[in-house]
């Protein structure tokens, strides 16, 4: 039997992103696997593990909102934004007070423009940046756009403090920790990091690594429909089916399939996840307003 799904793995602290995405490759060969979103060892929680034909899924497991708890220390800046890097005293930390962070998060909220960190996967000329930071090369990292939805500080206790953060993809929350301790004076590095969710993906509903195999990986895995719970649906008649197995596209517009209405026009987003009579997603299409077809884009093997 081919396995197709996604595991919600909570990740231990420790280990890479790598290393437990290669435990489910040694459970479930042939099939591919793959990971949205790495974490770094560091980091707990949520890592949303593709498996088989959902590997194709990857790009948009990574659209899902991020959910995170990152505990930060004042008073210290590092090459790395958290505490496995090279640590510095920076300023005094004592005139910092719980109101005075919480004044200054509307800053970090909305569509803002963030440096990433030196040591992270961010690509500079062919390179991944903390490659060239190991090698103790100077890295000039561009701002880059991204989106925070909301951020509340959780807990004070002087010199440590906890941030809960929901983000969209791309955001580094090592950097969020570094710009405020910048606007403090005083300067802050991360010490923890949990992710506490993906999209649809929560870490309530997330197993340990250790949990995860051969005998319990089929009732772990979770229908690839999930990862793309955020799109419309539209299910598929028998005919429909043979028709985007082909290539071929079909008509789009409101219709309904076995009581599940669908309109052409409900979002901005004209992508489509396909699914079969028996409740399976069969791919991923996407609308063509002008010649209202539904063209498939990503289709699943039969």
């Amino acid at each position: 039997m081919t396995l197709c799904g996604v595991l919600n793995v909570d990740k231990p602290m420790g280990v890479t992103s790598r290393e437990v995405v290669n435990q489910v490759v040694r459970l479930v060969r042939p099939a591919k696997v793959g990971h949205a979103g790495t974490l770094d060892p560091l980091a707990t929680g949520v890592l949303v593990v593709c498996v088989g034909h959902a590997t194709r899924l990857v790009t948009l497991a990574q659209e899902g909102r991020k959910r995170y708890l990152g505990r930060f220390l004042l008073g210290q800046t590092s090459d790395t934004d958290d505490n496995t890097g090279n640590i510095a005293e920076e300023g005094d930390w004592k005139g910092v007070t719980q109101d005075h962070i919480a004044s200054l998060l509307p800053e970090f909220t909305g569509c803002v423009h963030q440096v990433p960190p030196q040591f992270s996967a961010i690509h500079v000329q062919g390179q991944r940046a903390y490659d060239l930071a190991r090698r103790g090369e100077t890295v000039e990292l561009a701002s880059r756009p991204v989106e925070i939805f909301s951020i509340r500080i959780t807990q004070f206790c002087p010199p440590e403090f906890e941030l809960e953060i929901d983000c969209g993809s791309g955001t580094y929350v090592r950097s969020i920790g570094r710009d405020l301790g910048s606007r403090l004076g005083c300067g802050a590095i991360m010490t923890q990091l949990r992710r506490l969710g993906v999209g649809p993906f929560d870490v309530t509903d997330a197993v340990a690594p250790d949990r995860i195999t051969a005998a319990t990986i089929n009732d772990q895995l979770q229908p690839a429909l999930k990862i793309v719970s955020h799109l419309r649906q539209r299910l598929l008649t028998p005919e429909d089916v043979i028709a985007i197995r082909r290539g071929q596209s079909i008509i789009a517009g409101s219709r309904s399939n076995n009581g599940f209405p669908v309109s052409s026009h409900e979002t901005a987003d004209l992508r489509t996840a396909l699914v079969g009579p028996d409740g399976l997603l069969i791919g991923i299409g996407e609308v063509d307003p002008d010649a209202h077809r539904l063209c498939p884009k990503i289709v699943f093997p039969d």
